[in-house]
Formats: C-alpha cells, structure tokens, sequence
C-alpha cells in the first residue's frame, strides 16, 4: 500500500491526475479494508490533493482532509497532521482563499519545525510564501525568500519541489536567481 501511494505521487507530479487518482483510491480501499487507518489517513491526503487540482472540487477536498485529520488526530500521527495542514493550505491556495491559506502553512510551519522535518518546512514556506505574495507583500521580499527556498531545496534533493519555487518565481514573475535555477514552463 505504501508503495502504491508513493507510485501514485508519481503521475501526480507529471500532471496525470486521472492515474494518481485512481492509484490513491486503490490504496485507500486497501487500506479501509485492512483497517490501516494511518495508510487511509495518507492516501485520503493524496486523494484531496488530486480532487482540488484535477477538478477545483474544494469542498469535497476539504472533506477528505477533515476526515484524514479526525484520524491523524486520534493515533497522534504529528507528522501525518503537519502534512495534512499543509495540503488543506494547498487546497485553499488553489481556491483563491489566500489569508486561510497562509494561516494553515504557517500552522504546518510551526509543526514541522518543532519535529525537525526540512523538507515539510521548505515546503510550507514555499506556501506560505506565495500566499503572503498574493495578498501583497513585496516583490522583493518575495524574490528574495524564493531564492533562498530553491537553494534550501537544492540541498535536500527533491526535483519536483525545486520545480515548485521555479513557477512560484513564474507565478510572481520573478526571474530565476543567480544560482541558475531557471522558471519550469
């Protein structure tokens, strides 16, 4: 099941949402029949994720999150919940809902942090970032806290967020910075 859901991250992150879709829903099954709530709690996240990008459903996203959330909740998962509070803020980025938004990535923030976890911090920055963008903050400000997220998550090896920052300087208009990270089209 776990391998399912990390192969299913992979057409997520190329744009096939109907492939990801249907592996995230396969785990979740396995994973409700085998009563694997913490597998059910991932897959429901990576499910919200496809419904928000996919098809602009927020509601039904949010739903998915609140479900997953009630059992990070009870088994005490704080890394599964930080996550989760990170892609409810993903959601309603998506959605317009920029202050709610930036309320949640500075949530997961402060979560991943108190657990040292760089990767989910690098990620809800890069959130919180463009948030903060969206409802005004300037430019330079910006520019200059994207720069330092592509160099934190060049450090930390994961491509597909590395393209993240590089269409948040697209989304921004920001031209990649000196250290050649250029804008992904």
């Amino acid at each position: 099941m776990w391998a399912l859901e990390g192969i299913a991250q992979m057409p997520r992150n190329t744009g096939s949402y109907d492939t990801a879709y249907e592996l995230f829903e396969e785990a979740a099954g396995i994973t409700a029949g085998a009563d694997d709530r913490r597998g059910h709690a991932w897959a429901l996240r990576g499910l919200s994720d496809v419904v928000s990008v996919r098809d602009g459903d927020t509601g039904r996203a949010l739903r998915l999150l609140s479900e997953a959330e009630r059992t990070c909740r009870r088994m005490e998962l704080s890394s599964a919940l930080a996550y989760n509070h990170k892609m409810r803020g993903n959601v309603l980025y998506r959605a317009g809902r920029w202050a709610e938004a930036r309320g949640l990535y500075e949530q997961a923030l402060a979560e991943f942090r108190g657990m040292n976890e760089p990767r989910g911090e690098a990620l809800a920055r890069l959130g919180l970032a463009k948030s903060l963008a969206q409802l005004g903050r300037d430019r330079a400000e910006t520019a200059a806290e994207l720069a330092d997220l592509a160099g934190t998550l060049e450090r930390l090896g994961p491509r597909h967020a590395r393209e993240m920052v590089a269409r948040a300087r697209e989304e921004f208009g920001i031209p990649g910075a000196a250290d050649g990270t250029e804008a992904v089209r």
